[in-house]
């Protein structure tokens, strides 16, 4: 079992250590040695990277850190050739001293986070995930209102500047029972490690942490979301907060001159040009219906008598697309008893099989004969179907054989 110094030391970045195994996997080797600093991935926070090396030699880089939970031994991934290191071997490893202090920051950061809201409303959180730009916790309630998530960043930036000292302590699990922890595990085999953040939150975690909460940095919340067990809440501490708020003022900055405006004034000018599209859209919807009724008429005055009743239309519309044929159809069909092929050209020729409800044809069963002709796909019902054409010369052939098997 590999000893973890990062349990009592979480801000120690440099040691010595005897390698107690060696298994090669493809281009990677594990090594597990007697005592690290590296965290390995677990308990929601990502592991460490940085490099080993026997003293004055060659160091290679440690790309990935895991946990053997059956051993209790932490492997370090290392991207080396076999012979490169053996059993027995002094090694001194470097941690990766920036993306170990961005580590601390975030996980400390939702410990006061994950304290503040079951403060303030008693939410207890379900679970925690670090990612490489954002952080997660997902909460026991199915809302959370924008006042809730304002007072809870609030009373959290209030802990980080108040500076509290975080400790490491260690209890039984009926020690923890009468110490105010705020989430015991439900299977625990040796003592609790917890994290003390002075007179505000007590929780056991294996995770690395600042030594107070003014290391943390500034706590940013960004967003919800509904997730199945409850609602997640996104956010980023310390470093990640700066270059996240610079993010958002730069992507802001950027809207606003485009609106010639005030960075503060960019949602009522994106709202305002949302409605302006949505307007131009009914219009220009209410333009496509009024053309459409009068290329109907126009194609029915022309359009042939079948013997066995009704009229029959047949039309390749090169430069319309596959919504305003759809369109057009339906306009034909509500004018009498009339059997429609139509076709559009465009980035994606299509097909349309239509006819008035009552007439003998079947329009889903011609549309998959011809889509089985093309090698394309499609489908309708009895009347009403679309398809797609390879290209143009396709579509208009298409039309004229299916217009020749109506009687």
């Amino acid at each position: 079992m590999t000893e973890r110094l990062y349990y009592d030391h979480p801000s120690l970045l440099e040691f010595e250590a005897t390698v107690t195994g060696i298994e090669n996997r493809d281009s990677a080797v594990l090594v597990s040695l007697d005592r690290s600093a590296f965290y390995p991935t677990s308990g929601g926070q990502n592991f460490d990277t940085g490099s080993l090396g026997e003293s004055g030699g060659e160091r290679r880089l440690v790309s990935d850190v895991r946990e053997n939970e059956q051993t209790g031994d932490v492997l370090h991934v290392v991207e080396s050739r076999a012979d490169w290191l053996q059993a027995g071997a002094l090694v001194y490893g470097i941690v990766d001293g920036e993306r170990r202090r961005d580590h601390m920051q975030q996980h400390s950061g939702q410990h006061v986070v994950s304290a503040a809201f079951e403060r303030l409303y008693g939410f207890p959180t379900v679970s925690f995930h670090m990612g490489d730009d954002s952080c997660s916790i997902d909460l026991a309630t199915e809302k959370i209102s924008a006042g809730q998530l304002a007072a809870v960043e609030r009373l959290a930036n209030e802990i980080v500047g108040e500076d509290r000292p975080v400790e490491i302590r260690y209890a039984t699990i009926e020690e923890a029972r009468t110490m105010g922890v705020r989430k015991i595990p439900p299977a625990v085999r040796d003592k609790l490690r917890l994290i003390n953040i002075r007179d505000f939150d007590l929780n056991p975690c294996g995770g690395t942490h600042v030594s107070s909460t003014g290391r943390i940095g500034g706590i940013l919340l960004r967003k919800t979301d509904k997730v199945k067990q409850g609602t997640r809440i996104e956010f980023v501490c310390g470093l990640r907060a700066v270059s996240t708020a610079r993010r958002d003022f730069e992507s802001l900055a950027q809207a606003a001159a485009i609106y010639s405006t005030h960075i503060w004034e960019v949602p009522q000018q994106a709202q305002k040009l949302l409605d302006e599209i949505k307007s131009a859209q009914k219009a220009q919807q209410r333009l496509l219906e009024e053309v459409a009724e009068l290329h109907a008429a126009d194609l029915l005055r022309v359009a042939e008598e079948r013997p066995g009743g009704g009229r029959l239309v047949a039309k390749f519309c090169g430069d319309r697309d596959l919504s305003f044929i759809k369109l057009l159809a339906q306009k034909l069909t509500r004018r009498g008893a009339v059997s429609v092929f139509l076709g559009c050209g465009g980035a994606q020729p299509s097909l349309v099989f239509a006819q008035t409800p009552g007439l003998p044809n079947d329009m889903g069963a011609l549309m998959k004969q011809t889509m089985q002709r093309l090698g394309m796909r499609g489908g309708g019902n009895r009347d009403m179907a679309q398809g797609g054409a390879p290209d143009a010369g396709s579509a208009e052939q298409a039309i004229r054989e299916a217009a020749g098997t109506i009687g």
